[in-house]
């Protein structure tokens, strides 16, 4: 009778099987698309806290952003250890330029963090706002009215943030309104944005944009703490080439719950639905 077959340390194998699988996700993740959660209403109503994509890391080519923070416990690797060689002076193999309107994952310049706007200013563009429009170039963006945004003021999503709402104090369960309106960019992408009230960041001196730089803006105009804000307090400001991670293209699911687990909270007809 032939000899049954040592098995090994089941111990050894289990581990060998996790750090395998931990190795081809961290590999699909840095080289091919990263998966995003919506945490704040700054990109409503084209993104909803609580929508969930994956971001399209081959769009724009590859950086020392493109390789994702990892925490394990005590242990907190950042991007930079990883894929440091290719941090400083805007670098990116296989990159390709990104198109005005696009919206983009991109890490912040100075506390690295993930961020999700809406591309509006290319490098060598001036960009202000002007009474609440965008001014590209000296020249103010076509704007349509779309009738408004409605949502019931109730917490969402896990941080259970509420929303604000152009109409005034709403009460619990009451009806949340913005005035949204169509926005076209030059080159003529369309989307939508929405306007609450009037803020200081809705009449901005001249912004402009160095070479090798992107200015971006949430769609929720009056709820994004953007380029439009200086990074030293907490703003985007402009964005390097080299900070982009990747491209938001489609919601693959979305829950309006404080988890995903609830399934009665899910949102049936925003999965798989194009972002414009």
């Amino acid at each position: 009778m032939a000899k049954d077959a040592k098995t090994g340390n089941p111990i050894i194998e289990t581990i060998k099987t996790v750090v395998f699988a931990l190795l081809i996700a961290g590999l699909f993740r840095t080289l091919f698309f990263q998966p995003f959660w919506i945490p704040s209403g700054s990109m409503k109503d084209t993104l909803l806290i609580g929508d969930f994509l994956f971001v399209n890391k081959m769009a724009y080519g590859y950086s020392y952003a493109s390789c994702p923070s990892i925490a394990i416990g005590p242990i907190d690797i950042d991007a930079e250890d990883i894929c440091g060689f290719l941090d400083g002076d805007n670098t990116r193999i296989w990159g390709e330029e990104p198109e005005r309107g696009d919206i983009i994952v991109f890490r912040h310049p100075v506390n690295q963090k993930d961020f999700i706007k809406r591309l509006v200013g290319m490098p060598g563009d001036t960009v202000q706002m002007k009474d609440g429009v965008l001014h590209l170039n000296g020249t103010a963006v076509d704007l349509q009215d779309d009738g408004t945004f409605d949502e019931v003021y109730a917490p969402q999503g896990s941080m259970n943030s509420r929303p604000r709402c152009e109409n005034g104090v709403v009460g619990e369960g009451g009806l949340c309104t913005k005035s949204r309106q169509i926005e076209t960019l030059p080159g003529g992408h369309s989307h939508a944005i929405l306007n609450i009230d009037d803020q200081r960041s809705d009449d901005t001196g001249v912004f402009t944009v160095p070479e090798g730089h992107y200015f971006f803006l949430g769609d929720n105009r009056d709820n994004s703490t953007d380029s439009r804000y200086p990074q030293t307090v907490g703003g985007v400001g402009f964005v390097p080439y080299e900070n982009l991670i990747g491209r938001a293209g489609r919601v693959i699911f979305s829950s309006a719950g404080s988890s995903m687990l609830y399934f009665w909270t899910w949102r049936g007809d925003r999965f798989f639905k194009r972002l414009d």
